[in-house]
Order: structure tokens, then sequence, then C-alpha cells
């Protein structure tokens, strides 16, 4: 029997909704284990001397002629789609925002407290009923409209645990739990208001995650007597390996797929955690790694290719501005440089974006329906794309330099980032970005690479344990008065200059209540 370590309510965590969930744990907690070792596994290969390529044993897959499952109705037109964490007044606003789709977000827009994930379920549980509203402590009310975006859950990756949700003394994976919990309270209410339980799954890393996600649907879906085939999920594309996989993992989810998204900056997170050790593919500050550097340009390209010829879905990438009334110019800079992606995504062939702020949904909608007069382009096959396993790892940036205000912009964000998500807030407004953990992720994942593989920056210098420890008193002493410092410095400094870590949110889960 699963037992709940913490206070909770009895509306979400009914008994009958955590036995659903503790079925779903005890069908999969032991593959999902295997997985997880088999990322292990594979990495130890590359750090060997491997390289990644297309899988051998799956070239029948990508060769053959088979299609995903047709898109429902409230799902053909993804123009525009907006993400937040499941807090109420956020929900409120995306719902509310004119996007086509809003993403509730229970994995890197959220910090993982017990008591946002508990108030986060019965916020979706309100919100697929309608009743979602917010009153702010000056009195005003938030409520939704009569027309609201399409609802989309992203639960946890394969990776986190719940540590308050326990089955023999064992931590639920937070994917079963956010996926279980949802699902239990919402699956047949979706159906019945002529909609669908729609899900984002995050941070795969091979067709075979993808099947064993396949298989929790259909699971799912027989117990509780869903029609099968009504779940459908959208599957980021936000890892190296699953970038050359793509095809399969459509294929292992074909019943229940809708479309692949390019998670742009968890993809190159992914890329750095991977290739690491390799001095020789050293990336330059964030701030340069565009969408147009030969790696990202050969995954984005392959991404459409692949979901158009599966008559899927291909989701573009997030535009991170926080607009602000402060500064007109950085506004109408930042503006058209989000105006300027959304039109190099729609050319290529995307179907949708992503955007973080409700602002920015006009901006986005405007290009998108300019240049389509129809709900999406699955149409355009791309077929003269060809992309190459060393496209798909080709880290060249021209003109690429590591600077002293890239390496302070990392450890800041970071700092910052991390301070948030101690504080129970997952969506942190950093510079005018909306950062999240994928973002903050890049910036300690290149401060690590830069440390170990004793780079230099533009000017000449080494990049050693004594630079960064100058450079981060220097921002933490920017950053006073800002709660949880001392316990962002501790974990930032284990990342930066320990073993690396997978992911930062797992010491830093440790710490939270």
């Amino acid at each position: 029997m699963i037992e709940v370590t913490a206070k909770a309510s009895e509306v979400v965590l009914s008994k009958p909704a955590l036995a659903f969930v503790e079925e779903l744990h005890r069908a999969f907690e032991t593959r999902r284990q295997e997985l997880l070792e088999k990322r292990a596994a594979r990495y130890r290969k590359l750090a060997a001397g491997a390289s990644f390529d297309f899988l051998p044993e799956t070239a029948k897959v990508r060769s053959a002629d088979w299609k995903v499952a047709a898109t429902p109705g409230d799902l053909q037109k993804r123009h525009v789609e907006i993400t937040g964490p499941v807090e109420r007044k956020m929900m409120i606003n995306a719902l509310n925002s004119g996007a086509d789709v809003f993403m509730a977000d229970f994995e890197d827009a959220l910090s993982p407290t017990w008591s946002n994930v508990v108030q986060g379920h019965l916020n979706l549980m309100d919100a697929v009923r309608r009743k979602l509203s917010f009153t702010s402590p000056e009195g005003k009310t938030y409520k939704l409209n009569e027309k609201l975006a399409t609802l989309l859950v992203r639960p946890r990756g394969w990776h986190l645990p719940e540590k308050h949700l326990e089955s023999e003394g064992k931590p639920i994976a937070g994917a079963l739990a956010d996926f279980g919990l949802y699902f239990f309270h919402n699956a047949r209410e979706t159906l019945d208001r002529g909609t669908g339980p729609y899900f984002y799954l995050p941070k795969m890393e091979s067709h075979l995650e993808a099947r064993l996600w396949n298989d929790v649907f259909v699971l799912a879906q027989e117990k509780l007597g869903i029609p099968r085939g009504s779940v459908r999920g959208t599957v980021l594309i936000e890892t190296l390996p699953a970038a050359f996989e793509m095809d399969e993992i459509l294929y292992e989810l074909r019943d229940h797929a809708s479309g692949l998204n390019a998670g742009r900056w968890d993809y190159i997170f992914s890329l750095i955690k991977k290739l690491r050790t390799r001095k020789d593919l050293i990336l330059p500050d964030r701030q340069q790694i565009t969408m147009t550097v030969p790696f990202m340009r050969a995954y984005t390209e392959l991404l459409v290719k692949t979901c158009h010829r599966r008559e899927a879905h291909a989701m573009g990438g997030m535009a991170p501005f926080i607009p602000t009334r402060k500064n007109p110019e950085i506004n109408e800079k930042a503006l058209a440089q989000t105006r300027a992606d959304k039109e190099r995504e729609v050319a290529d062939g995307f179907d949708g974006t992503w955007v973080a702020h409700p602002d920015l949904v006009p901006v986005a909608k405007e290009v998108f329906e300019r240049k389509l007069s129809k709900p999406h382009q699955k149409e355009r096959k791309r077929e003269e794309v060809r992309v190459e396993a060393r496209e798909l790892q080709d880290t060249r940036v021209p003109g690429g330099t590591i600077t002293e205000n890239g390496m302070r912009n990392n450890i800041s964000v970071a700092l910052q980032y991390l301070a948030s998500w101690l504080s129970g807030n997952g969506a942190a407004a950093i510079f005018n970005l909306m950062e999240d953990a994928a973002t903050a992720e890049i910036s300690r994942a290149q401060l690590w690479q830069w440390v170990q593989n004793k780079a230099k920056l533009a000017d000449g210098r080494q990049i050693d344990r004594t630079l960064y420890e100058k450079l981060r008193d220097d921002e933490l002493g920017k950053l006073q008065g800002v709660s949880h410092l001392k316990e962002a410095r501790k974990i930032l400094d284990e990342l930066a200059l320990g073993e690396f870590v997978e992911f930062l949110t797992l010491p830093a889960y440790e710490l939270l209540e």
C-alpha cells in the first residue's frame, strides 16, 4: 500500500487514486530502473570512445511506411503553445491567453514541493471542470474565459522520484505519480467534455523509454475503462540520444502519439552532458548557441522531416523573453528576435511553437497565421533534408568564444534559479528571461565543462577553480538578500567542481519539503 509521508489533500490522494498509482508503480518500476541503468551504460560506452549513431537494429522501423494515430480535433491547430507551472493564477492567465494550447507543467517549470504538487493536481481538476478561479491578496479576481487553450500536462521525467509517496519503503517515480493522479481524476471528465487526456513527455533518451510510456497508457486506459487510444502524448526531443531515435519513439507511441517538440534548451544541456569530456567539442557562451548553429539546425530539420513523414505535429522551441514596462528598447529588440525566430520556424515547416509569457502569444500567433492559412503544414515532407549522425554532433559555433561575461551570466543564473527553486518557484524571471530548470542546467553544465577541460577565455585566461570561485563570489555579492542563497551556492559549487551530476534537481530535491 502506498504511504503518504506528508500532509496532503484527501481529494487528490483518495484511496482509489493512490491504489491506481500503486498499480502503475508495481507494473512498471522494475522496467523504469532498468532503463535508467541503460542510460548509464550507454554513457559509459560513449566515455570510452564510442559515438552516437542511428540504431542498426531499428533500420526497418525508419524505412517502413507507417503513420501515427489521427490527430484529435482540438489538437489539429497548435500554432502557439504557452507553458507554465501548475500554479493557479498562472494557469488562468495561460488558459485565457489566446494560445491554442497550454502545457501545465509538473517538470522544469515547477519546484516539486509537496504542497506545489498536491495543489497543482487540485488546480488541474478545477481547470478541467472549468471551476478554476483565484483572488489575489489585493482583491483582484481571476476567472476562466469562455474560450480556453487546450490543456496538456507534462509529468516529471523518468529519473525523478516523488519522495512523499512510497511503496514498500521506496519512493514512487514522479512521472507515474503525476501521470497517474491526473489521469485517474480527469481522463473520463476530459472525454466527456469533448477533449482528452493529453500529455507532454519529457527527457526521454530512447525508444524503449517511449515503449514504457505507451505501456503505461495502455494499462491506465484498461484499468479505468477509458477507450484505448484516448491518450495523446507529444514527446519533447530534448536529449541527444533521442535525436537519433525520433522515428522509433513515434513508432512505439504510434497509437497515442501526436507530435514531437524541439526542446531546445534541454537539448543543448544534453549535448554538453553527453560530450562533456571531449575537449574538442566544448561549446562557447550560451548566448552564442543559436538555432542556426550546425548541430541545432540538423536537429530541428530532422525533427520536422520525421514528424511530417509520420503525420505528426512538429512543434518549435521556446521563446523565453518576458516583456518589461521599464525599458521599451529591450522590449523592441527582444520582440524582433522572437518574431524572427518564429518566422524561421514556420519557414522550416514547424506546425507551431512555444512561448513563456502571455504577451508573446500575439507575436507568435501573427507569424504563424500570416504564413499558414490552415491548422498545420504536415504536407511539407522536407524530403530534401538529409541529416547524418556527425551533423547532429557538429558543435562548431562560427566565431564562438567563452567570455568572462558568459561565465558570470552562467554563475548568476544558476545561483538565482537554484535559490528560486529552493523557495518553491520553478519558473523564475531572471534578466528579462523566463528561466526554468533546463536553462539553469545549461549554465551549470557549461561551468563544469569549462573548468574540468581547462578551457580558456577569449582573453587567454584559463578557466579553473580559482577563477570560478572569484567570479562566483563577485556574483554572490550582487545578490545579497536573496533567500536560500547559501544553499544555492553549496549546490552550484558541487555541480561545477565535483563529479558530474545527471540533473541539478536531484541534489536540490533533497532540500525541498
